[in-house]
């Protein structure tokens, strides 16, 4: 019939389905038959395990959302009822609470995978960008969300973290008051948070499907970190890289479960078990471990501007990432200078969260500020400059040319100096 998609589908159902909305042909064509290269290692697995975190995260919220009550005098005791009385409540929330670590965790390895191997160069600029907004709306659904069982520790990082605008010159008390809905964190404050907290995630999906696109559209980085440059290079994503992908999640969901059943309060604050008392201050006001670097860098300057101004730039200098690394050669396999000095940026984010848990204080006040520097001279200086100082090696003419064995028996090398195994005879 003219006017119709023509689908290969065989169930007539479906087939009556996508001749009309082809959702079933694009789903095949983007997740089926989608090419991508041959030689992904497990940290590709991380994009998959955030969507599939994202998901439960927004299922367990619902559920939540239907038995939380924003409100000051019972947010607390309907968190607890929620625990105590609601059938599996206790599981429900223990879930959502440890998967906001989980997720925190995920986007960092992905993170972490996207520095090592140069996924932000061209032409993926746009999609790293995309990640990078991704974090920055994950970061503020959390820290809403750890507002809402209103403990101490919510309260007071609540008031913490908001007065922090004020630092900003001219505007920045009325945009405290606009946040706190008053004169002081308050009902208006923790009712905002529920909505705007409820309403994120379903603005991370949004991006999230952007980030999809501009995926699909540049094609995958790969661990070489060079372009396909013919058929041989890829697979199709199914069934290879989903089978791939259901490992690392089989992996991922036992070591969640495991948290959840057998340590579930290991990642939180004992304060937030009282309920918030304004008159009442804790001795150290933490946020979330995923928090700690940030809070770090916003501690390390004596300033208040200056930190608040350091802490946002933490984040914006990976906005312009892709421009600060002047290098040509995308994965750090084969740049001798850039390869150890990302593991010196982990380290220094690894102290930077030592130094948040702790009190301004003593060696911690060091470290804090040894680390925030080196950080930003990483982005700022050394990756600008390494295009210039550092010669790269030789890189391999596809990527076949280290997975496949050559014709005639000898391998080509691999990445490293390992050879490849030499082709079986027949």
């Amino acid at each position: 019939m003219a006017g119709l998609h023509k689908s290969d589908i065989k169930n007539p159902v479906l087939n009556w389905i996508d001749t009309r909305m082809p959702v079933f042909t694009m789903m095949e064509k983007e997740y089926g038959s989608f090419p991508t290269p041959k030689n992904f290692n497990y940290f590709w697995n991380f994009g998959a395990l955030a969507m599939v975190t994202l998901a439960i995260m927004i299922v367990t919220g619902i559920f939540l959302a239907m038995n939380y009550t924003p409100n000051t005098e019972m947010a607390f005791d309907s968190v607890q009822r929620i625990m105590r009385d609601v059938n599996y409540g206790w599981l429900i929330r223990y879930v959502h609470q440890n998967g906001a670590s989980m997720f925190f965790i995920v986007v960092y390895v992905h993170i972490f995978r996207g520095l090592y191997y140069g996924s932000y160069k061209a032409p993926r600029e746009l999609l790293w960008i995309i990640g990078v907004a991704l974090l920055l709306a994950m970061m503020a659904t959390a820290f809403m969300g750890y507002v809402l069982p209103w403990g101490q520790m919510s309260y007071w990082g609540a008031t913490v973290i908001t007065n922090l605008f004020s630092a900003i010159p001219l505007v920045g008390t009325d945009i405290v008051q606009w946040l706190w809905g008053g004169f002081s964190v308050s009902n208006p404050t923790l009712n905002r948070f529920f909505s705007l907290h409820y309403l994120m995630p379903f603005v991370i999906v949004g991006l999230v499907f952007l980030h999809v696109v501009a995926l699909h559209i540049t094609g995958s980085n790969n661990p070489l970190g060079i372009d396909v440059k013919s058929p041989q290079d890829t697979l199709p994503f199914h069934p290879y890289y989903t089978v791939k992908d259901s490992v690392g999640l089989c992996v991922f969901l036992a070591i969640f479960a495991a948290i959840v059943f057998f340590a579930p309060n290991m990642l939180g604050d004992p304060n937030n078990f009282i309920p918030a008392n304004p008159l009442q201050t804790p001795a150290d006001i933490v946020p979330e471990w995923y928090f700690l670097p940030f809070y770090a860098i916003l501690r390390s300057v004596p300033n208040k501007l200056g930190g608040v101004a350091m802490m946002f730039g933490s984040i914006a200098v990976l906005f312009v990432l892709p421009w600060l690394d002047t290098s040509r050669v995308r994965s750090a396999r084969f740049r001798p200078i850039y390869r150890p000095l990302v593991f010196v940026l982990v380290a220094a984010v690894v102290v930077l969260g030592m130094v948040g848990a702790h009190r301004p204080e003593g060696i911690w006040v060091v470290l804090g500020r040894v680390a925030t520097t080196y950080y930003f001279l990483h982005f700022l200086v050394i990756l600008p400059a390494l295009g210039i100082l550092e010669k790269p090696l030789p890189l391999p003419e596809s990527i076949s040319n280290p997975v496949l064995p050559r014709r005639g028996g000898g391998g080509g090398p691999l990445p490293g100096g390992v050879p490849a195994a030499p082709m079986e005879k027949p």
